[in-house]
């Protein structure tokens, strides 16, 4: 069996032994992490050769001459391959403390429909063409589905079903005709470097079938179709990181990049982005006022993560190497920073039962580690150094400045002050205002190790990943380049 096929694999028989141990709790999260690290070592196999300019494939079966389910490792993909398979590692570590920590019901499934949103979010990640990539974007949703509804409530229930309805209906609706379309004219669906629509494609053409796409991954959460993130965040918060970091969104954001890049190509597009640079700009600077004005944690976290998926949009909107590099890059400082975020809320609703954001006074006092990370985090979605998100925003800038792109330095440098003045009152609330008398009357220290061990690692990786970005610049590089 392939490396590739065996990275399939590996995920699903997670699942089944998770489902099998599910009346020993201590067994059944060893068989999670076990399959976690087994599925990121093989994964890693398959780098060195990506970066040497090999391609792995793996075709499943053909449906039609020339339509095929089948898998290819590209750059792109193997970044994202490596971002969601890194953190499962680290997310079930999290999952633990903050399960058994929280006594929540139902783990055995939780932890199946992890395994199994992994299988599909690193088949998206591999996808070889549309056809693929459309059909486990669906699957992913699905799998995701029971981890938002997890609770069981009647807020959680219609939370699922915004989810459910928004990325479900956007995806048949929009994304849908776009392949069937693509297939029509191009006679193929397979990621190509350059593009596959044929040269001298009608640019109104292109324009209705470029919106086509933005609109129909929803996953990306271009506004209007947001709803269903903040919707989302019902689920408890390892789910959450999920969706924000690990798999989800990353999906719908990447897909955008690999769309524009594979299918269009950036020579295709030229004048027909404008519009997109509007709206992601518009999506950014919407989602961060609201983010400012929110009181509840999550709820800031989740219109955060609709403005710093803009920025992977903007980025690539703009069709500068420079910039579609930043674009990747993001993809990976998002993801680590943005987990650290929500494992940090998770963390303070485990040992202080805290929500909001005007009950922190003074948290940090009380849990050093848990609001230290958060700090490095917020400096990442800033993007200020020393954290990951100061690169990617260099290069978005640096792309915008060669293309003349003044709206979108405009959005970054708004963005920015904005994205401060909502994150930087929580470290200082947590660390310079005096404590409640409420909390200092209700004492509690750190939350659980395995949730404090968790996001410690990710908010050094959100520091290590700017001093040492040389993999995810390497493969972001050889998108450009391919």
């Amino acid at each position: 069996m392939s490396v590739l096929a065996f990275a399939f694999v590996i995920p699903l028989l997670g699942a089944v032994g998770i489902a099998l141990t599910g009346k020993w709790p201590n067994l059944r999260e060893s068989v999670t992490l076990a399959t976690a690290v087994l599925l990121f070592g093989t994964v890693l196999q398959l780098l060195e050769p990506v970066l040497a300019g090999a391609r792995p494939e793996l075709v499943l079966f053909e449906i039609l001459p020339g339509l095929a389910i089948a898998f290819k490792v590209e750059p792109l993909g193997m970044l994202f391959g490596l971002i969601a398979s890194g953190l499962w590692i680290v997310n079930s570590v999290y999952s633990i403390g903050y399960m058994r920590g929280n006594d929540e019901k139902h783990q055995t499934r939780f932890y199946v429909c992890f395994a199994l949103s992994l299988a599909s979010a690193l088949a998206i990640a591999f996808a070889g063409n549309l056809l693929t990539l459309f059909l486990f974007y669906e699957v992913l949703t699905l799998m995701t589905y029971p981890l938002v509804t997890h609770a069981g409530t009647d807020k959680a229930r219609a939370g699922g079903r915004t989810y459910l309805a928004i990325l479900m209906g956007t995806s048949i609706l929009f994304l849908l005709p776009a392949v069937i379309y693509v297939w029509h004219v191009a006679g193929t669906t397979d990621f190509t470097a350059g593009g596959i629509l044929p040269a001298g494609t009608d640019s109104g053409a292109v324009s209705v079938l470029l919106a086509l796409f933005m609109f129909g991954i929803g996953k990306a959460a271009l506004m209007p179709f947001h709803r269903w993130l903040p919707a989302a965040m019902v689920a408890p918060t390892p789910v959450s990181a999920l969706l924000h970091a690990v798999a989800v969104v990353k999906a719908g954001v990447f897909s955008v990049v690999k769309v524009v890049v594979y299918v269009f190509g950036l020579d295709q597009l030229a004048g027909a982005t404008d519009w997109l640079v509007a709206l992601a700009g518009f999506t950014i600077v919407a989602a961060s006022i609201v983010a400012l004005h929110a009181d509840n944690l999550k709820r800031r976290l989740a219109y955060s993560t609709v403005s710093q998926l803009s920025y992977v949009i903007l980025a690539a909107a703009i069709l500068a190497p420079l910039s579609v590099i930043g674009a990747a890059l993001h993809i990976a400082a998002h993801a680590l920073g943005k987990i650290t975020l929500f494992f940090a809320a998770g963390s303070i609703y485990t040992a202080a039962h805290k929500t909001e954001v005007s009950q922190l006074d003074g948290i940090g006092r009380r849990m050093p580690w848990t609001m230290a990370a958060f700090g490095i985090g917020a400096l990442s979605m800033i993007g200020l150094p020393p954290a990951a998100g100061f690169i990617s925003k260099w290069y978005l800038v640096s792309g915008a400045m060669s293309q003349g792109a003044w709206l979108a330095l405009f959005v970054v440098l708004l963005s920015t002050l904005l994205n401060a003045a909502y994150f930087l009152p929580i470290v200082y609330r947590a660390f310079f205002r005096p404590l409640s008398a409420e909390a200092e009357h209700h004492p509690h220290g750190e939350a659980p190790l395995p949730i404090v061990i968790a996001l410690t690692f990710t908010a050094f990786g959100t520091l290590a990943l700017f001093f040492f970005p040389d993999v995810p610049l390497a493969l972001a590089q050889q998108l450009v380049k391919s």
